[in-house]
């Protein structure tokens, strides 16, 4: 894995992740991004293959029984997400860094099967008053939902320290600038 890198982002849900990740995609052209696999919907305007790939639970649970899967989790009640082992073949076959987007304990355990080959990023919410201000925002998902995933982010905070870097997204210009030293950093050695 020597000249194999990976880097992992992860953050509670509405902590602005996904959009950091795009801003950073468009600064470095060594990166491809890891799509996760999940068992549920797609929603309006997601796209099998380019978003994630969009399973059934048969379909998820038959590639868990298979070994498939570099990591994988029921985050939500019925709800898997995980990580394809092919995903990780596919693209350093292309020659490029991983970029993984995944929940918290998702990221802790790409950390702990890359250990040192790869960087992991928390991405902080200013507060769960602004989380939960984004996650209502994104007109996504019922109040149950969003209950649930206030309840899951309050615990996922609490493990930030358990990642190599935390950057505080509470200004996005300012957040992107300092994950992309963050990952120059990361790269240079």
């Amino acid at each position: 894995m020597n000249n194999r890198k990976a880097i992992l982002f992860s953050a509670p849900s509405g902590s602005g992740k996904t959009t950091i990740i795009r801003e950073i995609l468009k600064r470095f052209d060594c990166f491809e991004f890891s799509i996760s696999a999940t068992s549920r919907q797609a929603r309006e305007g997601e796209q099998d293959g380019v978003d994630y790939y969009f399973l059934t639970p048969d379909e998820f649970e038959k590639r868990v029984n298979e070994g498939l899967f570099l990591e994988w989790e029921e985050v939500y009640a019925g709800i898997r997400y995980g990580t394809l082992k092919s995903e990780i073949d596919r693209i350093w076959s292309n020659g490029h860094v991983i970029i993984f987007d995944v929940d918290v304990n998702g990221g802790m355990n790409i950390k702990k099967y890359f250990g040192s080959e790869a960087l992991a990023l928390f991405i902080m919410p200013p507060s769960i008053e602004v989380l939960e201000m984004r996650l209502r925002n994104r007109g996504t998902e019922s109040e149950e939902a969003i209950a649930k995933r206030l309840a899951r982010s309050a615990a996922e905070l609490k493990m930030a320290d358990r990642f190599d870097v935390t950057i505080l997204n509470d200004d996005l210009g300012r957040a992107v600038d300092e994950t992309q030293r963050v990952i120059n950093n990361y790269l240079s050695r």
